[in-house]
């Protein structure tokens, strides 16, 4: 006789969270189209809403039903499949050398700004940071060729506050011409000359797009925050080179396609609250608990809800997407090492899955030796996201 799975319990979920609170949330604050997107988009994921398919196991019989996913990006339960074609493409693109990790980040006067201009405030961030990499490397006291980099943005602490950074993987070393010039062993630039660069640049590309009226800004209160962006130094942080180009894989897994929270931190949603771990990286990464109003969980997740289209990963240099394969192959022939394998990437998702994960989605859950086959469609609800 056929059996169904019994259902894993769960922990507490971000959708959970939405569905309790979300309405009144709704009816208290006016949202951007993307924000408004995604929460319908995480309350629906993974149930009838979108529809699904029933398996069964051709070993024991069990039935299991299987929901589609939203595939929001802002969704913690839509990211592992996204995440490991990901890393199969970079896998193929990795060279023999030193990699770097640097961090830009933008001073906290610029979140008020950022809430309402995403994408220039953003934007700019990914510009300043690529022009002081470039700068350091194309000076012929330094490296004297084209540097190329790979940026992550970030834009929440582990509070959920507002904490815009950049993460960089950035090749130790630039192409000049038909020469590659490798970087000093654990050394890439002095991080003082990347911070000023970044600042200097930074702050006069948003004075330029104020004047250009790409924002508007009280003209006091603009002069006031200009003052306090240059009056102070920007944390600039260059942690040590990984530890070969397997490290930077396992780095680029856990950043890439990170978001604001996961399931897995949050405790509880109970009494109009939400409590949630986080990390202290102020005092020894210390993990900690902290509770807050349910509405202001879900304003501070909403924050860092990405306009549409945004792109938040970037390639720059000879790793930019229109010349990275070109470039690649000629250093991989400066360095004399033999071509990538492209095998990885061009595997179905359930391998890929397997090798990147560990997680085999074709396996029976009840006796861990069958395999699921599909059975049966479940039809998509009308689902209205306007």
């Amino acid at each position: 006789m056929c059996k169904s799975a019994t259902p894993v319990e769960r922990s507490c979920e971000l959708s959970d969270i939405f569905r309790k609170y979300g309405p009144t949330f709704l009816d208290n604050h006016c949202l951007a189209t993307t924000q408004y997107k995604a929460m319908r988009a995480i309350e629906a994921c993974r149930t009838a809403t979108l529809g699904g398919h029933i398996l069964q196991c051709d070993e024991c019989g069990t039935i299991v039903q299987s929901y589609n996913s939203c595939r929001n990006r802002h969704c913690p339960k839509c990211q592992s499949l996204a995440k490991a074609k990901w890393l199969a493409a970079r896998q193929e693109e990795l060279l023999p050398t030193q990699y770097f990790h640097v961090v830009f980040t933008l001073p906290h006067e610029i979140n008020l700004l950022a809430q309402y201009n995403h994408k220039l405030i953003y934007d700019l961030l990914f510009a300043s940071a690529w022009h002081a990499v470039n700068t350091l490397g194309s000076d012929p006291k330094h490296l004297g060729g084209k540097m190329g980099m790979i940026a992550i943005l970030h834009t929440w602490g582990q509070n959920l506050s507002q904490h815009i950074h950049l993460h960089c993987v950035i090749p130790g070393g630039a192409l000049k011409q038909l020469e590659w010039i490798s970087a000093k062993k654990g050394f890439l630039f002095p991080v003082k000359a990347l911070s000023r660069i970044f600042q200097g640049y930074y702050v006069s590309k948003l004075r330029e797009a104020y004047k250009n009226q790409q924002f508007s800004y009280d003209p006091i209160k603009f002069n006031q925050l200009q003052d306090q962006l240059m009056a102070q130094d920007w944390v600039v942080y260059s942690k040590c080179p990984f530890a070969g180009p397997q490290q930077v894989l396992e780095y680029l897994g856990r950043y890439t396609h990170k978001i604001a929270i996961t399931n897995n931190r949050i405790i509880s949603y109970d009494n109009g609250k939400v409590t949630f771990k986080w990390k202290d990286y102020a005092h020894g990464n210390k993990v900690k608990i902290m509770t807050i109003d349910a509405q202001e969980f879900i304003r501070r997740f909403l924050i860092h809800v990405l306009p549409t289209g945004f792109v938040r990963i970037r390639h720059f240099g000879f790793l930019a997407n229109r010349c990275r394969c070109d470039k690649i192959e000629t250093i991989r022939q400066l360095l004399d090492v033999k071509e990538a394998d492209t095998t990885t990437s061009k595997k179905e998702t359930s391998a890929l899955m397997l090798e990147l994960t560990g997680i085999d989605i074709t396996l029976c859950p009840v006796c861990q030796c069958g395999k699921l086959l599909l059975t049966a469609i479940i039809e998509r609800q009308y689902w209205d996201t306007s």
